[in-house]
């Protein structure tokens, strides 16, 4: 099923200031918390979808991405917030603060209290080839990055099971304090000093990762690229950065686009851009020519009488857009070519040449020049 779009999600127009984007997420979060509708499947979805639409519009550089690009435009593989594994206590932990010192939702959930960790992000550029570009493609990338123990599978306990919970805070990962002060008592809740706030402790570390739940290692990430990205445009793949510490929230991997230089065609936005260079008999008398495009090569009919400086304009052999609706042109300019030496013969020809009225310049008043017609292919 397709995405909905994230304003349609929160009830707020596109050019909603970040505090009303803030104020209709938490009316959505609260009315469909998980807490308030135990085994409601149909709530618990439209809470997740609350939660992405809110962390994408609620950071500049997503929300920019978001509205240039739509949904293409946030992920490598296509997919948003949800696909990259986080759960219902992920977006406790990521947006619990946005509503003040209640907790998440208010309704008493000593999951909202524990302290989730989160991995650090990764960042990779990759490069791709105009072909690349015009179709999509899927990349794999050997990547040295923290994984998940695979040994006490990420809890950092010997066996995945040698941990309790804390004494301390009970499980809970804060610890609660009542002061007596002039103005009365005051209540007061801080992370556990005795679990971090994680909820447990380790009875016994793991061997292999000395506690900790991570490795560093090699890992193979496969990532989808759409078509049309551009130089310079990052993607974001959820939860495939840095694993975090005993089973908390991956990081995400930042994918930064970059291209190769294509030996043959310029790229201007979704336009390619071409010089054909002719001889002058060619360019007198007509001729066809082989022109290269990201799909192959491709004849043409040059015309008798071919000037320098003519644009010709294949329709639809650039690039998308990276959105999927539409695709640029292909823009082949004529030039022509004039020999620096010639032979005694050839310069006998011409010179005979020269005679003919035919070859007396005769320009188009009407003719723009060059630059003037490549202005006006892109206005």
């Amino acid at each position: 099923m397709a995405k909905r779009d994230y304003y349609e999600v929160l009830g707020v127009s596109r050019d909603a200031s970040k505090e009303e984007i803030k104020k209709a997420y938490r009316k959505l979060a609260l009315r469909y918390h998980p807490d308030k509708n135990p085994g409601d499947k149909s709530a618990e979805d439209k809470f997740k979808e609350a939660a992405e639409a809110y962390e994408v519009l609620s950071d500049d550089q997503k929300r920019a991405r978001y509205d240039q690009f739509g949904h293409a435009g946030l992920s490598g593989s296509g997919q948003g917030f949800g696909a990259g594994g986080m759960t219902i206590e992920d977006i406790f932990s990521q947006f619990g603060d946005i509503f003040g010192g209640f907790g998440f939702g208010g309704f008493g959930s000593s999951r909202r209290s524990r302290s989730v960790n989160k991995g650090t992000n990764l960042r990779v550029k990759v490069a791709l080839n105009l072909e690349e570009i015009a179709t999509g493609v899927e990349k794999k990338l050997k990547l040295k990055k923290y994984i998940s123990c695979n040994n006490c599978s990420g809890t950092g306990a010997a066996d995945g099971s040698a941990y309790s919970n804390c004494h301390t805070c009970r499980g809970s990962g804060q610890v609660t304090r009542i002061s007596n002060t002039f103005f009365g008592q005051i209540q007061t809740s801080t992370t556990c000093p005795a679990c971090g706030g994680e909820g447990k402790v380790i009875t016994r570390k793991c061997p292999h990762c000395a506690g900790e739940g991570i490795i560093r290692d090699n890992e193979i990430v496969s990532i989808n690229i759409p078509a049309g990205v551009s130089r310079g445009m990052q993607m974001t793949v959820t939860g495939k950065g840095n694993a975090a510490r005993r089973g908390g929230i991956n990081g995400d991997l930042l994918v930064l686009i970059d291209e190769v230089i294509h030996p043959e065609l310029i790229r201007d936005g979704n336009n390619l851009l071409y010089s054909l260079f002719l001889s002058i008999s060619d360019a007198a008398i007509g001729t066809n020519a082989e022109i290269p495009t990201v799909d192959g090569k491709v004849k043409i009919r040059i015309d008798p009488g071919t000037q320098p400086g003519k644009i010709l304009r294949l329709k639809g052999k650039g690039l998308p857009e990276v959105n999927g609706y539409g695709k640029g042109d292909l823009l082949v300019n004529i030039n022509v070519w004039i020999p620096k030496y010639l032979t005694k013969e050839e310069k006998r020809i011409l010179v005979k040449l020269n005679e003919s009225e035919n070859f007396i310049p005769q320009p188009d008043k009407s003719d723009k020049s060059f630059f003037e017609k490549m202005r006006s292919y892109f206005e």
